[in-house]
């Protein structure tokens, strides 16, 4: 028996820094995601999918929003079971209650709203822990395999969260427990346990049997998120008793958030770094944050803004990372003395390098950006 697990689709999500058509584009993205999952499991044979939560970015969505999502959805062709999660809980406002979402849900959409048992069908069995609210008080997991027995049925566990052994503040009263899962594992309770809220993939523990599968589209820098873009391929053969499971993932993301840390101190380097940002691909799907040091003259300032202007234009979204980034312009000797200006502009040009070199720290910068400015209009900072 195979299905598909997947997680954190966030539909409905925005980007702040994705301006013009950036944020359609990638709203769009994450709606192609899901529906790829279709020919996934064609190619499979998957019975159906689970999504571990956080299936919508929250539960005040606009209409058109649910609308393309459930259409989204219907595309899958296989039943699909959503888990609420903590970004869209089972509370007073939940989407998977509002009008639109129940008229217009196709029919293999199935919306895991009660804790536990939930058929699939006939020794085939999902274990539910949905969130009703954004700040659980308890372990919903354990709750649910508290009673649990082992049957002659395959189950497999649905639930959201951070886990015990992975989390840095192990105090949160939601968290998973790791002991109580392992021990239904190895009792034989459950034979498979999907969760969300990890957006990369991620395996739990030692059996082979705890997942996250992530998001199946970027959301966060790579310095957040290692490893996303995947859905989960789960084979677990009914005909043994043990259950053998194995877990394939399959990528299926297209766009990425990247970091480059350069050093970038002369124009060699800002060459460099030209090259390397001109060899990325599909730069219309891709979000780049720079972290950049060095000591540069104006003119080479000059230089990499003129560079940092060009790909601007080009990427989804391409910016600095301001909190790691540290750039300091120093202007050099005889950097504008063949600027050929005389008088009153030759003595003003001489007192902003000054102010440059010695002033204080917002009248530096001023005096820096007023003489990277002198430069490129005389086309001296054109990359």
């Amino acid at each position: 028996m195979k299905f598909l697990h997947t997680a954190d689709w966030q539909l409905g999500m925005t980007r702040h820094f994705l301006a013009g058509d950036a944020q359609p584009r990638y709203s769009a993205a994450r709606r192609d995601a899901v529906a790829a999952l279709g020919a996934v499991a064609a190619e499979v044979g998957a019975e159906f999918v689970v999504v571990s939560g956080d299936v919508f970015e929250h539960n005040q969505l606009a209409p058109q929003v649910i609308g393309q999502s459930l259409e989204a959805m219907r595309a899958i062709g296989i039943p699909v079971y959503l888990l609420p999660g903590n970004h869209d809980p089972l509370d007073a406002s939940s989407v998977y209650t509002c009008p639109l979402f129940t008229a217009e849900r196709p029919d293999n959409v199935v919306v895991l709203d009660r804790a536990g048992i939930h058929e699939v069908r006939p020794g085939l069995e999902i274990v539910a822990a949905p969130w009703r609210s954004k700040a659980p008080t308890a372990d919903l997991v354990a709750e649910v395999l508290k009673d649990l027995g082992a049957d002659d049925v395959t189950r497999v566990l649905v639930a959201h969260g951070g886990v015990d052994v992975l989390d840095p503040d192990p105090d949160k009263p939601s968290l998973i427990g790791l002991a109580s899962v392992d021990a239904a594992i190895a009792a034989g309770a459950i034979h498979y346990v999907a969760l969300g809220d990890k957006h990369s993939l991620t395996q739990v523990g030692n059996s082979g049997r705890i997942w996250y599968a992530g998001s199946p589209e970027v959301t966060n820098f790579d310095d957040i998120e290692s490893d996303p873009g995947h859905v989960l391929v789960v084979d677990i053969d009914e005909s043994d008793p043990r259950r053998p499971t194995t877990v394939e993932a399959r990528h299926i993301g297209r766009w990425r958030f990247l970091t480059l840390h350069r050093h970038v101190e002369t124009n060699r380097e800002i060459a460099d770094l030209d090259m390397n940002l001109d060899q990325l691909t599909d730069k219309e799907r891709t979000v780049v944050r720079l972290a950049l040091t060095g000591t540069l003259t104006v003119t080479d300032r000059a230089a990499l803004d003129a560079c940092l202007d060009r790909y601007a234009r080009l990427f989804a979204w391409l910016g600095i990372w301001e909190r790691h980034t540290d750039l300091a312009v120093m202007p050099a000797d005889g950097e504008f003395s063949d600027l050929g200006l005389g008088g009153f502009a030759a003595a003003a040009v001489d007192e902003l390098v000054e102010t440059a070199r010695t002033g204080d720290a917002e009248s530096a910068l001023n005096a820096q950006a007023a003489l990277a400015l002198l430069l490129r209009l005389s086309d001296r900072g054109v990359a």
